[in-house]
């Protein structure tokens, strides 16, 4: 029966022998690879993604990750195009043709149509010698010297290396066209990321009727009724121009009973957090979110650029947007 260290000697072996292929990669890159960033960032058009086999399956990922950093692009399977797909691809696109051993016969014979209506081609290849490569408007050296595989025979290193790369083209495409994490929320709307890249402070707080506030001269005892009435456990303090002046905390309300304080007699300007944390409408709300993390506390009065009270947000309000 095969031991566990056995398992774990195997798995090591093969992670060791893709590290050195990753390298190997980093070693190599050339003038080629700025060639096809050249080719792809001048082109008015989508980039195409294809490949066979398992080339096929890292075709897709490469596709969606610069999809999704600023370089719209898609996978097209090289036998579906030799029987209609290849409409989809104009003389304005790229196709990247990923092959390892760069003789895929569907490849070849898509790369030479495409190529016929003046479409750019780059090739990804383990062969600088095949067919493909000599095709190829660019060549992109994506050789190992063997696979992570005993037997040497499945897919293992070479498809990691076409992976890293697919990345290291996708991420050197973003950097060059100035790619922002605004942009890339933009793509991805409707997870966390999103909505923590664009939903603002203003967009969740509680604002207008809704923000509990009292001038520094209103008694304790009323101030009370004020942070009741809204239910948010606190209530934002602002002078008679409505600039923040602090805020009082349900916490601020026991230490004020553990005290003994005279709830008629004491106003909420001798109370209140006059150093207090805050917002602006217009920053994040994850930023918000940061600055009620790193500081503990779970409501945050919100101010617009002159220092006015504008708004509250409660830690529920980044729970049920999403934030958190």
């Amino acid at each position: 029966m095969t031991s566990k260290q056995t398992f774990i000697d195997s798995a090591k072996t093969v992670i060791d022998a893709e590290l050195e292929a990753i390298q190997i990669l980093a070693n190599r890159l050339d003038d080629s690879f700025e060639q096809a960033c050249q080719t792809v960032l001048s082109s008015s058009g989508r980039i195409v993604i294809t490949g066979m086999g398992k080339s096929g399956h890292i075709s897709n990922k490469i596709a969606a990750t610069l999809a999704s950093t600023g370089t719209p692009s898609f996978f097209v399977h090289p036998s579906e195009a030799l029987h209609g797909d290849l409409g989809m691809i104009t003389a304005e696109d790229v196709v990247i043709a990923i092959s390892n051993s760069g003789t895929t016969t569907e490849l070849l014979t898509l790369s030479a149509v495409v190529k016929r209506q003046g479409t750019k081609v780059i090739a990804m290849t383990g062969n600088m010698s095949s067919d493909l490569a000599k095709l190829a408007d660019v060549h992109l050296d994506i050789g190992v010297e063997k696979e992570a595989c005993p037997l040497d025979l499945a897919p293992t290193s070479s498809t990691t290396v076409t992976l890293v790369m697919g990345d290291a083209l996708a991420v050197a495409l973003l950097e060059a066209r100035d790619f922002t994490p605004e942009d890339f929320a933009r793509s991805h709307p409707g997870g966390r990321l999103g909505k923590r890249l664009l939903v603002h402070v203003k967009d969740i707080m509680h604002d207008h009727l809704n923000i509990p506030l009292v001038s520094p001269d209103t008694s304790l005892k009323k101030a009370i009724i004020e942070m009741t009435g809204k239910n948010l456990g606190t209530t934002l303090v602002a002078d008679k121009n409505n600039k923040l002046y602090g805020i009082f905390t349900d916490g601020d309300l026991r230490r004020a009973f553990e005290s003994g304080i005279d709830m008629s007699n004491t106003t909420i300007g001798e109370m209140a957090s006059t150093n207090c944390y805050t917002a602006q409408i217009n920053d994040l709300a994850v930023s918000a979110l940061n600055t009620m993390q790193d500081n503990q506390i779970t409501v945050l009065p919100i101010i617009d650029k002159t220092g006015c009270a504008v708004g509250i947000l409660h830690m529920h309000d980044l729970l049920k947007s999403g934030i958190i």
